[in-house]
């Protein structure tokens, strides 16, 4: 029996059914077969240069190939994956690179001149690949041509030490409020609470082994073939790519490096995707827009799902989403970095959960901060908490990792953060995380559920709560809001529309409109900088 390692699954698979696709990137398609070739080549060449048992490896990438390419090759030289943020500055991806203590960087090109100013200040890194790009850049004399190193066709590696179900992935999550933390994911946690190749809506059971996963590889196997619309950077998308490889899947990803929901649609139909993922309404919104502007234009018979997980998408968008493609399911996960799956809500045409309502995880339980479960229907409430496989901590962080990786009824859970109360049926109700919770006259206010209810509002394109200094009652809500064009918000109308579904004390007490919310990729938002808009559009010391 195989350990839960990733390079010897996927590996496997290759071996098992090599002409398969692996990944198609606009006209590109790579079989399983030129997956491993171009991985394995890439892993030697690490090796060659040094790089010690689980060495650091950088992914300093935008959406393509190349970047599964590196995690394969990672994987299978047992050295460990490190996403980067392709947003950040130079001081931030100096960060990360130190205290990754990454030994090599996999980077765009359009990136050289970015990693030129810090790789002096980086004497643990050995390998420099350049993966070229409509940029145009000149290859560095300093770093080697990607395309060059991955189209030499060498030997299996064999790895210094034997691939591990300990061998680890890096997950580096934050940066809005603090430096970012680097969570330490070993390969068998990971496989665990991804599945371990298993599809419930494909029908397929988790494997009892990664030998089983592999058998399952025929000719004539299912081919989930899943379009990644969010980044592979971030948790959600990768870990969605992740899921379709372990099913011996198709990852689909898209050279436009800007969302585009028309060129989204192309693509579905014209790759056959079975399953979409995005992040919550940053991209559902416009998706829907595409969709009711262009009746009838593409054929999306092939898709059977469409996921997110991360943040809030409202039930109002999804319902709309049905009835263009009446024949998928809407998975929504609530998890996070350090924890995946805390609970799922799905949906179909007819039968639609409302929105932040999540069925629990297996492995999920609600906390008061004293440790004691929050009973259903109770009203209290609590930490969102998941035990099980769980990560090991935050990379070279003791401090952090006992703030989120506590101890609850004699054993460890991760606690992100998360604040929830647990209804009758022992469903959840997600709140909002606690960090940017709004103390108003003594009152905690989650800013998510007074923004989902703003987004239904027919004024607003997308909306942020903040909590802005109040002398009588230490704070207020203020509406950031992105209006839909041709409207102009108002704070009566939009305060108004808050208490027909919340308390009158969640209704914002000012608006401030903005031409862009400015969400990240992974379609979160920063608190910091838009609580600090508002506060200097409003003229409050």
């Amino acid at each position: 029996m195989t350990v839960w390692n990733y390079g010897l699954m996927w590996k496997g698979i290759a071996a098992a059914d090599p002409q398969r696709p692996a990944q198609i990137f606009g006209d590109i398609v790579h079989s399983w077969g030129d997956f491993h070739r171009r991985s394995n080549a890439l892993a030697h060449d690490m090796q060659q240069a040094g790089l010690s048992h689980q060495a650091k490896v950088a992914h300093y990438l935008f959406n393509c190939p190349e970047y599964l390419e590196a995690t394969f090759g990672s994987f299978l030289g047992g050295y460990v994956p490190v996403n980067t943020n392709y947003r950040y500055g130079p001081e931030e991806i100096l960060y990360l690179f130190d205290n990754s203590d990454a030994e090599a960087v996999v980077f765009h090109a359009v990136f050289a001149d970015l990693c030129a100013q810090v790789r002096d200040r980086l004497p643990k890194v050995k390998r420099w690949y350049m993966v070229a790009d409509e940029s145009g850049a000149a290859l560095p004399e300093w770093a080697l041509n990607y395309d060059d190193v991955v189209s030499k066709d060498v030997a299996d590696i064999v790895p210094g030490k034997p691939l591990s179900e300990d061998d680890m992935l890096f997950l580096y999550t934050g940066g809005t409020t603090g430096m970012p933390k680097g969570v330490m994911w070993r390969q068998e946690d990971l496989l665990a609470v991804l599945g371990r190749g298993g599809n419930a809506i494909s029908g397929i059971a988790p494997a009892e082994s990664v030998d089983e996963i592999i058998a399952r590889i025929q000719p004539g196997w299912i081919s989930n073939r899943a379009l990644v619309a969010c980044p592979l950077m971030h948790g959600t998308g990768q870990f969605s790519a992740f899921i379709t490889l372990a099913l011996g899947g198709c990852v689909i990803t898209m050279p436009n490096r800007n969302f585009d929901p028309a060129k989204l649609w192309d693509t579905v139909e014209k790759d056959q995707a079975t399953s979409i993922v995005i992040v919550g309404q940053a991209f559902a919104g416009p998706m829907l827009e595409s969709l009711d502007e262009n009746v009838g234009r593409w054929n999306l018979s092939s898709v059977v799902q469409m996921g997110s997980s991360g943040v809030m998408w409202s039930q109002e968008n999804k319902n709309a989403l049905l009835e263009h493609i009446p024949q998928m399911f809407i998975t929504d996960s609530f998890g996070s970095s350090e924890a995946v799956g805390m609970g799922m809500s799905v949906a179909a045409k007819g039968a639609a959960p409302k929105t932040a309502q999540f069925a629990l995880g297996p492995n999920c339980v609600v906390f008061t901060e004293e440790g004691e479960r929050v009973q259903p229907g109770s009203g209290e409430r609590g930490l969102v908490a998941v035990g099980g496989a769980i990560p090991v901590g935050y990379y070279k962080d003791e401090v952090k990792s006992a703030q989120t990786f506590r101890m609850f009824e004699g054993r460890r859970w991760t606690v992100p953060g998360d604040w929830a109360e647990v209804n009758e049926d022992g469903t959840l109700h997600l709140l909002g995380r606690g960090s940017v919770c709004i103390n108003t006259g003594g009152e905690k206010v989650f800013p998510e559920e007074v923004e989902e209810v703003l987004k239904t509002h027919e004024s607003v394109r997308d909306a942020v709560a903040v909590g802005i200094p109040d002398k009588r009652f230490m704070e207020t809500i203020c509406a950031v809001v992105e209006a839909e064009p041709g409207f102009e918000p108002t704070l009566d109308e939009l305060s108004a529309h808050v208490k027909t579904r919340l308390a009158a004390y969640k209704a914002p007490r000012n608006v401030v409109v903005i031409s862009t919310i400015g969400r990240a990729p992974n379609g979160k938002v920063d608190y910091k900088r838009l609580k600090q808009h508002a506060i200097d559009e409003l003229g409050i010391q």
